[in-house]
């Protein structure tokens, strides 16, 4: 057996104790079945020094939840791991950009589709009243460019007060309906080829797809029209090398889809729904050693 590192969260944090134990377990099971083994080992353990990640041939930062919060120290962790060459997949490199949602910017002005955006460095009240008449949109979505998991994120109104704001870089995007009547649609990619399509719903009256907010994740047998083309659009545009990407799209106004995220650090691969519970993505993983 091989062993590689799958960097996790911070075991100090307790936000996400009793949560990423099943994620590893899903992911280790797919990787046995490949001849690999995971050694889980948290990524805030080698922010400054990455001498304990240089034996492995390969890590994996697929569970390095909470670095939204840490922000400073996971661009310093990332600086870290490529000045010693650690070999590590998505890059850090990758991991440090994608970390922070201005990329959204950089990827509409290579033609990818992305809701209207205003970005700002800090967001006040008066930012969200003009905001509305700028997207032309009575509902607007607000939220910190650097978040995860629906982290303060908020749903605004016309005449709505703005309360709990994300503090420092954030965003303003009109809110797109078709998230409450079709949901967000996620395409999942390994090694660069299409594994499986999921379909993620909220509950009723709500925005958040994740399942701490009782989102509902369906597997759909082939990507709806027009998705798979947004996907290979945004993975060109990225260019980078890639061992896994996941592309979550959602309908705008006009029907035509929009790219909401490009989830290339730590995304849920909903192993769940894959085609032999991740053979995929092992299969991805082996290749690369």
């Amino acid at each position: 057996m091989t062993e590689i590192a799958v960097l996790t969260p911070d075991p100090a944090d307790p936000s996400f104790a009793g949560q990423w134990s099943g994620v590893l377990e899903r992911l280790a099971a797919a990787l046995a079945g490949a001849g690999i083994t995971a050694r889980p080992t948290p990524w805030t353990a080698h922010v400054t020094d990455a001498a304990g990640l240089a034996g492995f041939p390969l890590v994996l930062p697929v569970i390095a939840w909470g670095y939204h919060r840490d922000h400073a120290r996971w661009m310093q962790a990332c600086a870290t791991w490529e000045a010693a060459g650690v070999r590590m997949l998505n890059p850090p490199s990758v991991l440090a950009w994608n970390s922070d949602k201005a990329y959204l910017g950089r990827l509409a002005d290579r033609a990818v589709a992305v809701p209207e955006t205003i970005w700002a460095e800090g967001v006040a009240q008066a930012d969200v009243d003009a905001a509305f008449d700028r997207l032309g949109t009575d509902t607007v979505i607000v939220k910190p460019r650097v978040s995860g998991g629906a982290w303060k994120t908020l749903r605004l109104s016309r005449g709505d007060r703005l309360a709990d704001a994300p503090e420092g870089p954030a965003m303003i995007q009109p809110y797109l309906p078709s998230i409450e009547s079709e949901g967000e649609t996620s395409l999942l990619f390994f090694g660069g080829a299409l594994s499986h399509v999921v379909n993620k719903r909220p509950v009723q009256g709500d925005f958040r797809i994740q399942t701490q907010f009782g989102g509902r994740y369906v597997a759909l047998p082939e990507p709806p029209a027009g998705a798979l083309e947004l996907a290979e659009r945004t993975l060109a545009a990225i260019d980078e090398d890639l061992l896994y990407a996941r592309i979550d799209m959602a309908q705008g106004p006009d029907g035509g889809w929009r790219l909401m995220e490009a989830e290339l650090i730590e995304p849920d691969f909903y192993l769940g729904a894959a085609p032999e519970g991740g053979a995929r993505f092992a299969a991805a993983v082996k290749a690369r050693l």
